[in-house]
């Protein structure tokens, strides 16, 4: 998708930055593929008119995001997982990887304001205006930050302490086991088999060569696409918006790479469950799994900004 075409390179800023706004929005509420896009709606939504919005269709539809829909106008044509993959690079690829940490590590102590201008963040971390660009689209894709109307951005809520960090683990202990008995469940083989692969290779090797971000989407990819073949919306919805929610944590939080591979290997093992059609099984796997890493993940971490004192 993000390919910089010279119809790409011509767009203006409003226009790559409604495109981005709407991409986010086909993630953030897994819009599935065909869903109808109505310009109103998102006109609405992201509080512009009518004309950046048709633009930024345009544009989307140039990067295969969306499609001409039969009634006129457009449809999804991607999916959420779709959508962050085509954002997601590994830090070899993307050479302001370390600046992105600094942005998110700088945010999670609180060394950042909630509003915040393009001209103090690329005056702050010493950035041109391309590479703000595409650190502002990387975040916004990913959630964490979001443009204002008219001008500046605003960063989203995130857990910022111990305490709501394990609370977001004790959530998914009750739901993620649960949601693979769920009634609805209905395996999706090509999805599961797609993030197996993903699994294994990090077991192989890769994980040895990617950064923290980059191994965050791929495990939490892991989890949600389990999650989707509950197809409970309010289970999706709800691991979605906990894994926005813990990812500035999740950075710092990330297991010894030893120690990674053994839960990858976990992720490896209950897609086989899954796969052989063994859900009782896979669901207790994955209880463990959770709670294995949970415990790893708090019983010796580093407190947090947001944590009180001890007393």
């Amino acid at each position: 998708m993000r390919k910089d075409t010279a119809a790409d390179q011509a767009a203006t800023p409003l226009t790559r930055q409604t495109a981005d706004r709407i991409a986010e929005h086909i993630s953030s509420n897994a819009l599935t593929k065909g869903t109808r896009l109505v310009e109103r709606s998102l006109a609405e939504l992201l509080k512009v008119s009518r004309s950046p919005i048709r633009q930024a269709l345009r544009l989307l539809e140039r990067e295969g995001v969306v499609e001409p829909a039969e009634r006129g106008g457009y449809a999804v044509a991607l999916t959420r997982a779709e959508i962050t993959k085509s954002v997601t690079r590994s830090p070899a690829q993307d050479p302001l990887e370390d600046t992105y940490l600094r942005i998110a590590a700088d945010r999670l102590d609180g060394h950042l304001p909630d509003r915040v201008t393009e001209n103090a963040l690329a005056r702050r971390y010493e950035l041109q205006a391309g590479q703000l660009t595409h650190l502002l689209r990387r975040m916004a894709v990913e959630g964490w930050i979001e443009r204002l109307p008219g001008y500046g951005w605003e960063f989203q809520p995130m857990l910022t302490t111990t305490t709501a960090y394990e609370d977001s683990y004790r959530f998914r202990l009750t739901i993620e086991p649960a949601a693979i008995l769920e009634p609805s469940f209905v395996l999706d083989r090509a999805a599961l088999e797609n993030v197996r692969a993903q699994q294994q290779r990090l077991v192989d090797k890769d994980i040895w060569t990617i950064g923290n971000a980059q191994l965050y989407d791929l495990n939490s990819r892991f989890h949600e696409t389990v999650m989707a073949c509950s197809r409970n919306s309010t289970f999706i919805d709800a691991l979605h918006r906990v894994d926005r929610l813990r990812r500035l944590i999740e950075y710092r939080r990330t297991l010894q790479r030893d120690r990674a591979i053994v839960r990858c290997t976990e992720h490896v093992q209950i897609a086989d469950l899954l796969l052989a059609g063994h859900r009782a099984e896979a669901a207790e796997a994955l209880r463990k799994h959770l709670a294995t890493v949970s415990e790893e993940k708090t019983s010796h971490a580093v407190a947090l900004p947001g944590d009180a004192p001890v007393q």
